[in-house]
């Protein structure tokens, strides 16, 4: 069945609260249509299974949809997603807590485990002094091997008295996050890896993940219970080896340069010299293609400020390569996607497609020319009105301008296919009718295409 072309918002909702009971012990994932009603889709496969008017459901409050990023809507828009995020994670949160209990007791379970499994293990090394008797005489017994002597019980040498003590070394940083939320990261990268662009990893299974999903299958062919770790990780093992790798932190990624923050108004950006990361952390969460929330998840207690530090990062692997003759801008999935001259995907991107003010175009563009790291000219004339902001301004270039770091200009004047700075918000937010895109997959979509490469815009 294909899934209407309509905005989609990714749920997590047990299909068993959902469909009649004859139906009610299949799993699903549930994403919302924009006009109420509920899709069914396969968790491990992305499948539709089934699609329930929006008379038989609770209303959730409409999906916010404005425009203008930097005035009034914003603050909408962030109390509007509070209270949408609430409803839809209500029904997670204590499945998440339980989670994290269940896997903060198994490490201390494993930790007790291996710490009887040493005292075990040293008690077998001390020589057993034989009983004395009147037939032999009594022999001195042979000295412990010198990483054992001690003043302690020889059982007990070199080892801490119990679990919580803080010699004993601390578990990595990723078992301290849910379980759940770990293997929906490894999905990710592995998505990744292969084009099918999920956006930010984040251990969060929402809408840009389930049309990445879809991707994968036409990408490779292949079916992935995206459900199930192991399969996952022999997945990912056939593709590059483990989800995360140790990265440790240079001077050059301590010394930036950096800003002390990015400002909301255009006029103070303008006077800025450039839109930098304001911090090692944003710069190094955007290289490895993560959520900073959750970067700081998988490694609590480290100072991305300081050198040589080591890390966990993502595995994401090499850039997606080769010619796009042809990008889809797919409006109801707020999706981009990309194919050769032979009509084959190369990749596909979660995207945010214009806003109800100020829509993308419709039909057919191409592509005029390409910039990286380029700068922002703010007509108000031509463009949105930001602020109080009423004549023309040029912004700096940098990662943090408000089209990120990549500027592919399309045939039609003031749009373009561009990155962002929230990588965070993409698919989930609007914009001022251009495509908006993370930094990283708009710079690789960017080494794709050339002048003159076909743009579809999709209802």
């Amino acid at each position: 069945m294909r899934i209407p072309l309509f905005l989609l918002a990714a749920s997590a909702i047990p299909l068993a609260l959902m469909m009649p009971a004859a139906q009610a012990q299949i799993p699903a994932d549930v994403v919302i249509g924009r006009n109420g009603e509920r899709i069914f889709l396969d968790p491990a496969t992305g499948e539709v299974l089934t699609v329930q008017p929006p008379s038989d459901v609770r209303e959730l409050p409409p999906e916010p949809y404005y425009d203008a990023p930097t005035d009034q809507n914003w603050q909408r828009l962030d109390r509007e997603s509070e209270i949408r995020d609430i409803i839809r994670s209500e029904r997670q949160a204590e499945r998440e807590r339980r989670e994290m209990r269940e896997a903060m007791r198994a490490e201390r379970e494993q930790a007790e485990q291996r710490l009887r499994q040493r005292r075990g293990t040293v008690a077998d090394q001390v020589p057993v002094v034989p009983e004395p008797n009147e037939s032999e005489p009594v022999q001195d017994p042979q000295p412990l091997p010198s990483d054992m002597a001690s003043t302690q019980d020889p059982a007990d040498a070199g080892l801490p008295d119990a679990v919580d003590d803080p010699t004993v070394e601390a578990p990595k940083a990723s078992a301290d996050l849910p379980l759940g939320k770990m293997t929906v990261a490894k999905a990710q990268i592995l998505l990744d890896r292969v084009g099918a662009s999920p956006g930010v990893i984040d251990g969060v299974k929402g809408q840009n993940m389930l049309y990445a999903m879809d991707s994968w299958r036409k990408l490779t062919g292949e079916l992935v219970d995206f459900t199930n770790e192991e399969a996952i990780d022999a997945a990912l093992a056939e593709r590059g080896g483990d989800a995360f790798e140790d990265y440790t932190i240079t001077a050059e990624d301590v010394a930036g340069p950096y800003v002390a923050a990015i400002p909301s108004d255009y006029g103070e950006k303008a006077a800025m010299p450039g839109m930098r990361y304001t911090s090692a952390k944003e710069a190094i969460a955007e290289r490895f293609h993560m959520d900073e929330d959750f970067l700081v998840a998988l490694n609590p207690g480290i100072d991305f400020d300081r050198q040589g530090q080591t890390i966990r990062v993502a595995n994401t692997g090499s850039a997606t390569s080769g010619k796009v003759a042809r990008i889809v801008a797919d409006k109801g999935r707020e999706q981009v996607v990309a194919y050769d001259s032979a009509g084959r995907l190369v990749a596909s991107y979660p995207a945010t497609i214009g806003s109800s003010d100020t829509p993308s175009p419709s039909g057919t563009v191409k592509v005029e020319r390409i910039a990286f790291n380029p700068n922002y000219t703010y007509d108000p004339n031509k463009n949105f009105k930001q602020g109080e902001n009423d004549k023309i301004l040029t912004i700096p270039p940098g990662p943090n301008g408000p089209v990120g770091s990549i500027w592919i200009a399309l045939s039609k004047p003031t749009y373009g296919i561009h990155g962002t700075p929230e990588p965070s918000k993409i698919g989930k937010t609007a914009s001022h009718g251009c495509v908006r895109l993370t930094n990283w997959d708009a710079t690789e979509l960017a080494k794709m295409v050339e002048p003159g490469t076909v743009v579809q815009f999709e209802e």
